[in-house]
């Protein structure tokens, strides 16, 4: 291969100056030393020449809300001159000015709007990426939402994740009733998900604004009931002990985190619940209130980056972005920023096959125009892989 990798064993980079990797069925057979590479079988598939280049894992984007319509440009002007996204949220606007045209949207318009989205992705470097629902908040259209999200994959050489988010907002027709949406929301929509394999996790946005946490609790309870793993928008806004619920349901992830204290933090680290850090909305809201990464850091949770891309609050595709203003807003390393779009963003969808360049792992990988891992984190977007290979066979 002729690369300086970055393998990110351990969550370090772990670099090997002069490598090479062998990869065989979409598998890594063996990674080191260029000198000590073992010969490639004549007729092999692809020989990838990196020519000194850098070459990490396959990044991997671990929080986006890809399938919507519409957009909330308005929503934004509103916001600089003054008003808060729970001023808009309460006035009608906010997720459920995007439930509004995506229930009006085609299956086939939803497609090819988020396939816009995920192409602008891929060309950098992405070749795992989780879509939730979210937007539909009744049963067919958050069906919809994630069987489009299911059918994105199916002419790109990128694996999608879906999480059922019905526990995004109330909807309209169930203003006041939160109760019995979520009854709908556990007796309705989650078995239907499940039973039609369109969901491998669910989320819920447990907030003032959102669901509190004895709603969440009955929302985790139904997915576990039927065999789906959970993540939680947590702790975003105001501190509900979102953290410490996540973990006591050995979720996955929880996501946000502004607002989490340290309990919640030793919660998290004890369950082995990654943290996924969301630093385009952080940034879009002008929020000051910080993620614990001291806290963080202390207690060894593991810390993930995505662009939460969404019509509201994020509405970014790029997760090399992400990884700057991760640095920047949060004062994260570059280090730990490739990390955490690799290694621990991989675990928080509980894909422990690949984020790591070693035998045994898939041959997802990008060789990029660049020399060290930092440049990936110093420049802010703009910068394309040189080749993104991933194990997904070629269509």
């Amino acid at each position: 291969m002729n690369g300086r990798i970055a393998t990110m064993r351990g969550g370090t980079y772990s670099m090997i100056d002069d490598g090479a990797m062998v990869a065989e069925g979409g598998v890594i057979s063996w990674v080191g030393p260029r000198e000590l590479a073992p010969t490639v079988k004549r007729g092999a598939d692809e020989v990838v020449d990196a020519k000194g280049a850098l070459v990490t894992p396959g990044l991997v984007d671990c929080h986006t809300h890809l399938v919507y319509a519409g957009n909330r440009a308005r929503e934004f002007e509103m916001r600089l001159t003054g008003a808060t996204y729970e001023d808009i949220a309460r006035a009608g606007g906010g997720i459920l000015s995007t439930v509004k045209a995506t229930r009006a949207a085609s299956e086939q318009q939803l497609a090819r709007e988020a396939g816009a989205r995920l192409d602008a992705m891929i060309a950098e470097g992405v070749t795992t990426v989780e879509i939730k629902s979210g937007y539909g908040l009744d049963v067919e259209s958050e069906l919809k939402c994630l069987r489009v999200a299911r059918g994105l994959a199916k002419e790109r050489d990128v694996t999608i994740t879906t999480t059922l988010l019905s526990a995004h907002a109330v909807p309209p027709e169930y203003e006041g009733r939160a109760d019995d949406y979520v009854t709908l929301v556990c007796d309705e929509i989650i078995p239907r998900a499940a039973k039609e394999r369109l969901a491998d996790a669910v989320d819920a946005f447990c907030e003032g604004i959102g669901f509190t946490p004895a709603q969440t609790r009955r929302v985790f309870d139904a997915a576990r009931a039927h065999g789906l793993k959970v993540k939680l928008h947590a702790d975003q806004l105001s501190n509900l002990g979102g953290a410490a619920l996540a973990a006591e349901f050995g979720a996955l992830s929880a996501d946000h985190l502004e607002h989490t204290d340290v309990a919640g933090v030793k919660r998290m680290a004890a369950a082995g619940t990654v943290a996924v850090l969301l630093p385009g909305a952080f940034y879009f809201l002008r929020e000051t209130k910080l993620p614990p990464l001291a806290a963080l850091r202390t207690e060894g949770v593991p810390l993930a980056i995505a662009t939460d891309c969404n019509p509201g609050t994020s509405p970014s595709t790029s997760i090399l972005t992400m990884m700057n203003m991760a640095c920047t807003l949060f004062r994260m390393t570059p280090e730990e920023a490739l990390a955490g779009v690799t290694i621990h963003a991989a675990r928080a969808l509980g894909l422990q096959d690949r984020g790591v360049l070693e035998p045994g792992r898939r041959a997802d990988f990008v060789v990029w125009d660049a020399t060290e891992p930092a440049e990936l984190s110093w420049t802010i977007a703009g910068r394309k892989p040189a080749h993104v290979v991933s194990a997904i066979p070629t269509r």
